[in-house]
This record gives structure tokens, C-alpha cells and sequence, in this order.
């Protein structure tokens, strides 16, 4: 591949870019800085888009998004003369009239050709650029054309397909190159095409297979999950195994649960516990709140670890307040408040998480029926609703607790 940005430059885009399962993000930044204190405008361009979040970098990095910060380098590298900070600030809405007249190029076409030539000479991260200008249209900017530039609508429409179809071959290249957010576009590309180009979403399927086998650990993750959805347990497993190797640490929530219901294994609850363990201790990510859940659970069964009620009951609260729309665990809420298990018993608030339990549970139903024939928790009393709770329950209990209530000759019941 043929050099086109400084040392530093190239091997920070080697680090954050094209290697990331070397999980040397943070050295790839450094780098990055270290540039741009020298003055270097392509550093300022990407580390700009290091700081815009996980859209324009791996999230697993870690990078923290810094909005002011990124828009800041972006205007720099255009004035200190990137042609590549052209296409992205264009790309971002950054470029505005008073930028264009202080960058050191004649036009944006004069930018946009260098990008081109750094792309020709294989970068994928000017490939990727330079695809997004066709795949968003910023060409017709760049060209400055319009529909008034041809003579039907005709021409115009076959400009179009032209210059929106260049971004297809610039997206592999870059895709294969190292830049894994190109897959995403291409998913785009193929799955909903746009006024122009129609949706082919038979050339999407492939996407995450091939991303997975680059060895991009999101596009693992993708691929597991779709193979997770086909029920395929064993290759599904391999994937996120390799996903989590490359750093990909949501994925451990998914090889937990495999260990903890025996999808694709023997279920093996300390392994579960492990990988909830470690999806939790993971600084990002989107499943903490399952994983949470998961080993509350745990802890309050005594699954892969000692039974630990206060330690359950820690767990299943963070991941119930954390994702409020996710019920897993309000079985085990309630039965810790109601018991007074790894907290101070507390009716009203087992009434609360036992409104949320949607699902068909034999102590739910004796914790609904002792709750409406005591009056407990804030319910008004009535032991034909509790009644009823109660017998819908097989819990020994439940079977207890009935002896205490027997039926009227006009059908009500009371208690003994």
C-alpha cells in the first residue's frame, strides 16, 4: 500500500482503524495528538473523527466523545490545508462559506481529487471519504451541478446513478482495507438504496460474514447474532469468542447466556458467571443491564456462585433501573421484598415489581393472593381476589396459607 499521510499518522490509523483487534486504540491516539501538535492537518481530520463518537470510530475503543473538541480540528486541519478535512467537514455540515475561503484549495473538486489520488494509491480510510462524498451526494457540491446542468431529466438521472454508483466499489476496497464502518454503508446501500439507486438486499446477506472473516470484531458480534437467530448455537459461540478476543465485550453477555441455558454447550454456571462478570467490568457497551440481570439471578439461586441475596438484589435493581422496559428480573425484586431478602422487607414495593411480572409464576401468584388477603402493600383488601391468587399457585404455601379461608353459604369467603 502506498504511503500517503506521515509515520505517525499511518500507524495511528494502523491502531485505531485498520488493526483493531490489537486493542491499541489509545497508543493509535497518541499518536495522533502528537501529530497534530506538530502541526499535522491530516492528524487534526482524523483525530477529530475519533472524538465524534461511535459512528465515525470503533466504540470499543473507549474514546470519549468530545462534540466541541472535534468540531475544533476539523476547521483546523481545513485551514492548515487537508484535503481530507475538506471532504469530512463538508461531509459533517462544518464546511461553511467563511471555512471554504480559508481553505488553501481553489475549489472543493481541487480537494476532492487529491483525496481521490491518496485513495488510488490504496488508503481505505480516503476510500471510505471519498465513497461517502458519492453515497450521500456531496459530488453534486463538490462538482457543483444541479438539475439546471442538463438538458432533461434523463441526463440528470443517468449523472446521478453514475456518481452514487462510484461509492459501491470504493466501499469494498475500503471495507477490505480496514475501515469496518464501510460495511455499515454498504448495509445501507444494498438494504434501502435511495431515490436513485433501488434497494438489492440479497447482496447485503453476505456483509457480516465477510466482516466477521476480516476479523473486525463488531461484524463477529453481527455475525453471531445472526447466526444465534438460525438457531445455530455451536457457530454462533465461536464468533462471539472471537469477538470478545478483539475486544468486543458486549459479546460476553451472549456467551453467558449460552453457559447459563445451555445453548450450544453444557450448561456451566460459573462459566455464565464469568462472562456476566466480565461484560459488567467492561467500561462500554449496551447489554450491562441484561448482564445484571442474568447474575442477580445467579446470586439469588446460588447458580455458579455462593447465595448471595444482598448482592442479587444489588444486581437486579441497577439492571431494572437501567432498562426499565426490561422485566427480567422483577420476579426476583419482588421476592426479596416481600421476604426481606438482601433488603428490608418492603410489601409495597413487592406490589410494584409484581405488577410488572407478565409471565405465568406459582410464587407470583402466592405473593398476589397473601398480599390482597392481608391488605399488605398499599392493595385494599380482598381475600376473594387473594383466594383466587392462591389457588392458581401449586406452592406449598400457597396450600398452607388456603386453610385459613373457607366459603360462605353465600359463596363469599372469609377467613377461619
Amino acid at each position: 500500500m502506498g504511503k500517503v499521510f506521515s509515520d505517525k499518522v499511518e500507524q495511528a490509523l494502523s491502531y485505531i482503524y485498520y488493526n483493531e483487534r490489537l486493542q491499541k486504540g489509545f497508543e493509535g491516539r497518541e499518536l495522533l495528538l502528537q501529530a497534530v501538535n506538530e502541526g499535522d492537518a491530516d492528524a487534526m481530520c482524523i483525530l477529530a473523527r475519533c472524538c465524534s463518537g461511535k459512528h465515525y470510530v470503533w466504540e470499543g475503543h473507549g474514546f470519549p466523545e468530545q462534540e466541541e473538541e472535534a468540531t475544533m480540528l476539523l476547521h483546523q486541519s481545513v485551514k492548515n490545508g487537508s484535503a481530507l478535512g475538506v471532504l469530512v467537514a463538508l461531509r459533517s455540515g462544518e464546511l461553511t462559506p467563511s471555512l471554504m475561503k480559508e481553505m488553501p484549495f481553489a475549489s472543493l473538486q481541487e480537494a476532492a481529487d487529491k483525496v481521490e489520488a491518496m485513495a488510488a494509491k490504496g488508503d481505505a480510510f480516503c476510500q471510505y471519504t471519498l465513497a461517502n462524498s458519492y453515497f450521500w451526494w456531496d459530488f453534486l457540491r463538490i462538482q457543483n451541478k444541479g438539475r439546471d446542468a442538463f438538458n432533461s431529466d434523463q441526463e440528470f438521472k443517468a449523472y446521478m446513478e453514475e456518481n452514487v454508483l462510484k461509492c459501491e466499489d470504493l466501499f469494498w476496497k475500503a471495507f477490505r482495507g480496514g475501515i469496518f464502518l464501510a460495511g455499515n454503508n454498504l448495509n445501507k446501500l444494498y438494504r434501502e438504496g435511495d431515490d436513485i439507486i433501488p434497494p438489492c438486499p440479497e447482496k447485503a446477506k453476505d456483509i457480516a460474514r465477510i466482516g466477521a472473516e476480516y476479523g473486525y470484531p463488531g461484524w463477529q458480534y453481527s455475525y453471531a447474532g445472526q447466526l444465534a437467530n438460525q438457531e445455530d448455537y455451536v457457530s454462533a459461540r465461536h464468533w462471539y469468542e472471537r469477538a470478545v478476543e478483539g475486544g468486543e465485550m458486549d459479546a460476553c453477555y451472549w456467551l453467558g447466556k449460552f453457559y447459563q441455558l445451555g445453548r450450544g454447550v453444557t450448561v456451566d454456571y460459573e462459566k455464565a458467571v464469568s462472562y456476566f462478570e466480565r461484560c459488567l467490568d467492561c467500561e462500554w457497551g449496551s447489554m450491562h443491564p441484561y448482564a445484571a440481570n442474568y447474575l442477580g439471578a445467579n446470586y439469588f439461586e446460588g447458580d455458579g456462585v455462593p447465595r448471595d441475596y444482598a448482592k442479587a438484589y444489588q444486581l437486579l435493581t441497577w439492571g431494572h433501573q437501567a432498562d426499565p422496559d426490561n422485566n427480567f428480573g422483577v420476579y426476583y425484586l419482588a421476592k426479596c421484598c416481600f421476604e426481606g431478602l438482601g433488603t428490608q422487607q418492603d410489601y409495597a414495593l413487592a406490589c410494584k415489581y409484581l405488577r410488572e411480572v407478565d409471565w405465568k409464576n406459582d410464587e407470583v401468584e402466592y405473593m398476589r393472593g397473601y398480599l390482597y388477603c392481608y391488605g399488605l402493600g398499599g392493595v385494599q383488601q380482598d381475600i376473594r381476589k387473594g383466594v383466587e391468587h392462591l389457588q392458581k399457585s401449586g406452592t406449598r404455601q400457597a396450600r398452607e396459607e388456603l386453610l385459613n379461608y373457607k366459603k360462605t353459604l353465600f359463596g363469599n369467603w372469609k377467613r377461619r
